[in-house]
Formats: structure tokens, C-alpha cells, sequence
């Protein structure tokens, strides 16, 4: 049996009101859960800002095969919509992550599509491992190359990048560990020189 904690990370982008409708009785919603090539400051440590870019491939090969749309990434809400049912439908375009849903019949569908249409729920956020990524320390900038797979979209109250995911703050502070131990190597090194040629 396999006890690998998965790395799952969230990141979020707008969301409006008038991405809601009802069709023959059916609460539907549809929106993006994360747009491409679009930087997002993610981390700010000593004045410099750390970004993230989710490349515009990086969902070509990613699993949704479980992929269900949920209110705040939580477990102990109902979810709203999933792709095994084709209640939650997902498509990659130029933009980003495209998704359009059917909301269940239950009372905290009924209750998340109300406090959306009344314009109290305004970011959505996707929950997705990382296959591969690449880091830029001359702009700071993570690029996210490959994700391996998206477990969910998510209407959220406060999104991930309002509040920095977790893994993603872990990620940025080992970059800027290893920035930090590089300069302070070439100042040592700068000063055995100095030391040397006296």
C-alpha cells in the first residue's frame, strides 16, 4: 500500500455573477478555474516579489477523471458537481481552464448557487499536482510545465492565492534559501580573494 502524501496545491482566479443560469429547473454555473500564462505574485520576502505562471500546456495530459466541482475545496460539503457523472463538464481552451456545471439538487448547491448569484461568492480555485515545473531566479517566476492531475474546481470564499497555499510558500522559501546560501558563498569566496591578495 502506498502512504505518499500527495502534494496538492491550489490556486484561484475571478469569478462573476453572471456565470449562473437556470435552464429547465437546473442550477448551472460555469466559469474558469485557472487561466494560462497569466503571472500571479504568489510569495513576497526582503521587497522581491516570487510569481507563478501556469503555462498554457499544462493541462494537455491531466487527469479529471475524478475531477468534482466543490464549495471551498471541502470534504464535509456535498459536492456540486462531478465529471463521472458528466454533471461537471471540463474543457482546456486559449484562455484556461474552462468549466461548466449542472449543480446538484441538494440544499448546499441551492445555497452556493444562491450566494453566487447575489455576488457573494466571486473567486473560483482548482486543486491539482504538479508533474513538472521550472524556475526562473533572474524574474523570480515559477512556471507550472505539467500538471498530473486536477482532483477539483472550487468555489471559494477567500482563494489560494489571497491567503499563499501552503506548498506553494514552501516552494518559494526553499528558492530563496538556496538564493540566500549562493550569496552568501560568493561573499565568502569574495573575501578569501581579498584576504589572498595581500
Amino acid at each position: 500500500m502506498n502512504n505518499k502524501k500527495l502534494d496538492i496545491e491550489k490556486r484561484s482566479i475571478e469569478f462573476r455573477s453572471e456565470n449562473v443560469n437556470e435552464k429547465d429547473g437546473q442550477m448551472i454555473v460555469d466559469g474558469y478555474g485557472a487561466v494560462f500564462d497569466s503571472p500571479t505574485v504568489l510569495f513576497e520576502a526582503d521587497g522581491v516579489e516570487y510569481k507563478e505562471v501556469i503555462d498554457r500546456h499544462a493541462l494537455d495530459n491531466a487527469d479529471f477523471s475524478l475531477c468534482c466541482l466543490k464549495y471551498n475545496h471541502e470534504n464535509n460539503v456535498p459536492v456540486l458537481a462531478r465529471t463521472r457523472n458528466g454533471s461537471l463538464k471540463t474543457e482546456i481552451d486559449n484562455y484556461g481552464l474552462k468549466f461548466s456545471a449542472i449543480l446538484f439538487n441538494t440544499t448546499a448547491a441551492r445555497d452556493v448557487y444562491t450566494i453566487i448569484k447575489e455576488g457573494g461568492l466571486d473567486k473560483c480555485s482548482f486543486a491539482f499536482t504538479v508533474k513538472s515545473s521550472e524556475y526562473d531566479r533572474l524574474t523570480h517566476t515559477r512556471t507550472i510545465l505539467e500538471i498530473d492531475k486536477v482532483f477539483d474546481i472550487s468555489i471559494v470564499d477567500i482563494p489560494a492565492y489571497d491567503t499563499t497555499d501552503v506548498k506553494a510558500r514552501s516552494f518559494f522559501e526553499m528558492e530563496i534559501e538556496k538564493e540566500r546560501q549562493e550569496l552568501e558563498n560568493e561573499a565568502e569566496k569574495r573575501k578569501r580573494l581579498i584576504l589572498l591578495s595581500y
